[in-house]
């Protein structure tokens, strides 16, 4: 084995654990943003000019006098350093992955697929912005623009790792040139898939912003909002992204009409997503190494829209809300991983080296056929 394979061995078993911190480090966003914990400490990057928080009577005396206008909360200060503390970890696994990705670049001797160097590099300036936009969450006093910017970002980060996984894992399995996906589907497919991706980004997006502004309790009821198909509403002052800076947001700002402009919306791109999720599952049907994937996106859908009924009828209980927002980052893992798996599908071990040029065809199954081996001529 070369040096730049074990490298990238070592990459890859950091990255499988830059995931699983990456999925801790969204839910505890999560958590305490729905806690209303986003304020908990007043200060960026301690908390109370603490490295941790503020627990005895001393500390919290201190504390208060030093930021009158903030009383300490307990429950509020502590969900928000852990999360603090383990955004800051994830950022340097990810630049030990990056220096890894480098070397292994660096100590290359053949002609082989190069180690993803610029995907790591946009990993670490994601972690970078994902810091700016933590402080600014802070110093902005829940700017819903710069909250919802911060979600998204958390979400962006989690799924470029997930990606980058699954790039060593080829790398370091020997893949080679892909098998092409069986051609009479995959235009279609390809389309709907990216298309779908898009629109559950936009989606994300959209409950970052319900969440930001405090709507998701904007309409007590289902399927109609305060027991109208067609409510009060106020769409100019719920999407007016130049709201003033300045003032405490937490608790939001709007009126009850553009708190309810919101949530409708967010509802209709719900439907939307289940729309064009069950068009891709029916084009997924076709392809039978990808059926995996539509069990998985099927399943998640059922999953997210339970939870998201069950946040309106039982008013938003935190247990629930947390994981809306985690499977929502699962559902675009698999709809993002659904995609590279139609472009690039489990490519073919090939005989010998690990970065050989040739796949073994006498293996690889096009669109769920077998191929009978193909003679080559002698070398």
């Amino acid at each position: 084995m070369q040096a730049s394979d074990r490298t990238l061995q070592l990459a890859l078993k950091l990255t499988t654990a830059a995931v699983l911190l990456a999925c801790l480090v969204v839910s505890l966003g999560a958590f305490t943003r729905l806690s209303h914990a986003g304020l908990g400490c007043p200060d960026w990057p301690g908390c109370y000019g603490h490295l941790t928080w503020p627990s005895s009577a001393e500390e919290v005396a201190s504390a208060e006098a030093r930021f009158p206008e903030s009383p300490v909360e307990q429950d509020k200060t502590w969900p928000e350093m852990v999360h603090r503390y383990c955004a800051g970890t994830l950022g340097l696994l990810v630049i030990a992955i990056t220096l890894l990705i480098f070397r292994a670049a660096y100590r290359q001797t053949d002609d082989g697929p190069t180690p993803p160097v610029k995907h790591a590099l946009l990993i670490c300036a994601v972690i970078v912005l994902q810091a700016l936009f933590g402080m600014w969450t802070v110093t902005l006093k829940l700017w819903p623009q710069v909250v919802t910017a911060h979600l998204l970002g958390g979400f962006t980060t989690l799924t470029l790792i997930w990606l980058l996984r699954l790039r060593l894992k080829a790398l370091c399995q020997g893949q080679t040139a892909p098998v092409p996906a069986q051609r009479v589907h995959k235009g279609p497919l390809l389309a709907a898939l990216s298309a779908l991706a898009v629109v559950v980004l936009l989606q994300i997006a959209l409950g970052g912003w319900t969440s930001a502004n405090y709507a998701a309790l904007a309409c007590p009821d289902l399927p109609t909002c305060h027991n109208q198909w067609l409510p009060q509403t106020d769409f100019k002052a719920g999407f007016n992204i130049a709201q003033a800076i300045g003032p405490n947001y937490l608790g939001g700002q709007l009126e009850g009409p553009a708190r309810t402009a919101i949530h409708i919306t967010h509802r209709a791109g719900a439907v939307l997503v289940t729309g064009l999720m069950l068009v891709c599952l029916w084009l997924l049907a076709a392809v039978p190494r990808l059926q995996r994937h539509a069990w998985g996106l099927a399943g998640l859908l059922t999953l997210q829209v339970s939870l998201g009924i069950g946040n309106v009828l039982l008013s938003l209980p935190l247990a629930i809300a947390v994981a809306h927002n985690g499977v929502a980052a699962l559902l675009l893992m698999t709809v993002l991983t659904t995609l590279y798996r139609l472009q690039v599908p489990a490519a073919v071990n090939a005989p010998g080296r690990a970065h050989s040029s040739q796949p073994n065809l006498s293996q690889s199954h096009i669109g769920g056929a077998r191929h009978e081996p193909v003679n080559q001529p002698a070398v």
